[in-house]
């Protein structure tokens, strides 16, 4: 079976037990330790320019890639339990391995599934006859802002928000190549669509392949308009709805709205984040509405009656009792923003009492006549008290 096909032949006849110096019923903690001991013994930065080194703690990486993962292990197990007399077979069933038998067939008898199921995780790519199956990558998620009326806000409205966002080059349909040529393996990553990186100390990762871009595959020559990215730009419209109730500076998340997958993966998520316009007489504290509401001396001394707005509703009356201080707060229920289990907040309206700034001949004789009679009220003795 040939390597463009996914998997180097040799890799199920290697011993990565013996390659970390472990045995083959050694514990997740044991592989790991020797993986740790000898990665830092070999690592690159401590041993620069020894080529013999990194040959050394790449042979590690891989063999700890391979049997500290559980599933990975285990697969690897039943391919070198199946392989341990030959390895691969050159030429498939009956070819220069002189196996005699189809590997495909042998892999569904022993309840392994097919050749691609079995080696396909393992090392990183599958098989469909000469096409490598190549892993579905879900879509970035995107963030947008919508600006809409406060009436909107307490309602709910649906809005259109033009997007722009990455998606597959139009030219060479997310492959990367110019069209009409074929891809080959990548070269970096042998096909893998990852490399070994450090991240320092005795540590490695898998990183995505910087040369394909982990799509496995690339092109001698690079599509003329994404220059080999297979990425594109494009703007759309879409049409969002916002709930009733939303909040300034709310964050709503809109699934599959964001950046289209790629190789078939899920688009990504939309983040729209909401401003809420004011409004010329009503405010808002959470689910209720506030309003501030202008009343006269007399009325705050003697008590009145005065109509309110609600909004998008009738008016209503709000009964001032005498004496009422300015800034004191009433509560008219079932007048505010709708909340989540469709029931309604309270209307908050603030008096506040208001002195006029010019007085009429009548007004004035009345107030000085209302200064005489209440002149021995000793509004401020409080301030001369001794004491805290």
């Amino acid at each position: 079976m040939s390597s463009d096909q996914g998997i180097r032949p040799d890799w199920a006849s290697k011993d990565f037990y013996k390659e970390l110096g472990v045995s083959k019923t050694a514990s997740a903690d044991e592989i790991k330790k020797a993986y740790r001991k000898l990665a830092r013994a070999n690592h690159p930065d401590s041993h620069p320019g020894d080529t013999a080194k990194h040959d050394r703690f790449k042979a590690v990486a891989e063999a700890y890639d391979v049997i500290g993962d559980p599933e990975k292990r285990k697969k690897y197990d039943e391919a070198r339990r199946l392989f341990a007399g030959g390895g691969f077979p050159a030429g498939g069933a009956g070819g220069p391995g002189g196996m005699g038998f189809d590997v495909e067939d042998l892999l569904r008898q022993q309840g392994g599934g097919s050749f691609g199921d079995l080696f396909g995780d393992l090392f990183g790519g599958g098989f469909a006859g000469n096409r490598r199956q190549q892993r579905a990558v879900r879509g970035g998620d995107l963030e947008t802002t919508a600006t809409i009326g406060f009436t909107d806000a307490l309602n709910g409205v649906t809005v259109s928000l033009r997007i722009a966002a990455e998606s597959a080059c139009a030219t060479c349909q997310g492959t990367g190549g110019k069209p009409g040529t074929s891809p080959h393996r990548c070269p970096t990553c042998d096909g893998t669509g990852f490399v070994v990186a450090s991240v320092g100390g005795a540590f490695s990762m898998n990183e995505t392949c910087p040369a394909c871009g982990g799509r496995q595959l690339v092109y001698d020559e690079a599509c003329p308009t994404c220059h080999g990215s297979g990425r594109g730009s494009a703007v759309r419209t879409i049409q969002a709805r916002i709930p009733a109730g939303v909040k300034d500076g709310q964050r709503i998340r809109l699934r599959g709205k964001g950046a289209p997958g790629d190789r078939g993966g899920p688009a990504g998520d939309l983040y729209v984040t909401v401003k809420v316009s004011g409004h010329r007489v009503f405010g808002r504290k959470g689910d209720n509405l506030t309003i501030e509401v202008p009343i006269s001396f007399a009325e705050a001394a003697l008590g009145a009656e005065v109509k309110l707005p609600t909004l998008g509703g009738a008016p209503v009356t709000l009964r001032i009792p005498a004496g009422t201080p300015t800034g004191r707060t009433f509560r008219v229920r079932g007048k505010g923003a709708e909340k989540a289990d469709g029931t309604r907040g309270d209307l908050l309206a603030t008096v506040e009492v208001q002195v006029p700034s010019h007085l009429s001949d009548a007004a004035r004789e009345a107030l000085e006549a209302y200064a005489a009679a209440t002149a021995d009220v000793p509004l401020r003795a409080n301030l001369f008290q001794d004491g805290e």
